[in-house]
């Protein structure tokens, strides 16, 4: 599958592309970011003493997504964040913006971002925003994650939660950018043994993040393809559709453009 590049973006309309897991491109501001690049194939995935199981291909590859202005990188500490595809294509990226430890280990033009601390790419603010993979408490086990807000004149503001499973950190963030218009959640209800508890919001929880925010356009991310995902996008849908919030979903089918 190619994607097709020709339709630049405008101020006024943003465009996400759902490649399936956490990886997406957002076109925005006249730039065109990468969020979390995955390229690998399903199969068992080692880490530490533990193996993740990828249950579905990744639906593109790097030769499909034309030119990338720079990768979202929430951290590089998990194959479902960031596969052996993934670091490959970092070698290859103008820029990737992560946390300072990913930044320093990864073999890649990095920057570096502490939570607050901002870059300018193109048109774009891109802030750094927090994430908390987890419970509170197990920061040392997870390691650190971030998320990101996207600023440009005249368009709406994007969140991109990252593997964020605190709602209070949502909240500090919607202080923070009272006007965000699209918020991509991760979600899926993510466990594994290494800690008790969820390491991603439940989709219950994205629909509260969603009502912390103001009620923005929401985008579904990372809730499919993976075997420690407790819940899939059906279940977000669901839980949204009950909440009576479902008019507030964007189409996060892999493979399809959503557009606010």
């Amino acid at each position: 599958m190619t994607t097709p590049t020709n339709d630049v973006p405008t101020p006024a309309r943003p465009r996400v592309l759902s490649l399936g897991g956490p990886s997406l491109v957002i076109e925005f501001g006249g730039s065109r970011f990468l969020v979390d690049p995955t390229f690998d194939r399903a199969g068992e995935y080692p880490i530490g003493s533990r193996v993740l199981t990828k249950t579905s291909d990744a639906r593109l590859q790097p030769d499909d997504l034309g030119h990338i202005d720079a990768v979202l990188l929430s951290h590089d500490q998990h194959p479902d964040n960031l596969d052996a595809g993934g670091r490959a294509y970092l070698r290859t990226a103008p820029l990737v913006v992560t946390t300072p430890l990913a930044a320093g280990r990864l073999d890649a033009s990095c920057r570096g971002l502490e939570p607050w601390d901002a870059v300018v790419i193109g048109r774009v603010t891109v802030t750094a925003v927090p994430a908390r993979h987890g419970p509170e408490g197990t920061e040392a086990a997870t390691g650190p994650v971030t998320g990101f807000v996207l600023e440009a004149m005249d368009s709406p503001t994007v969140y991109v939660s990252g593997d964020n499973a605190s709602l209070d950190i949502v909240a500090d963030i919607a202080e923070r950018f009272p006007a965000i218009e699209l918020a991509v959640l991760f979600a899926g209800a993510a466990r594994t043994p290494l800690v008790d508890g969820f390491l991603t919001l439940t989709s219950e929880e994205a629909v509260e993040a969603a009502r912390i925010l103001g009620r923005p356009r929401v985008l579904p991310a990372h809730t499919e393809g993976w075997a420690h995902f407790t819940e899939d996008t059906d279940a977000f849908v669901s839980a949204f559709a009950a909440a009576g919030l479902g008019d507030l979903l964007l189409d996060s089918t892999p493979g399809s453009w959503a557009s606010i």
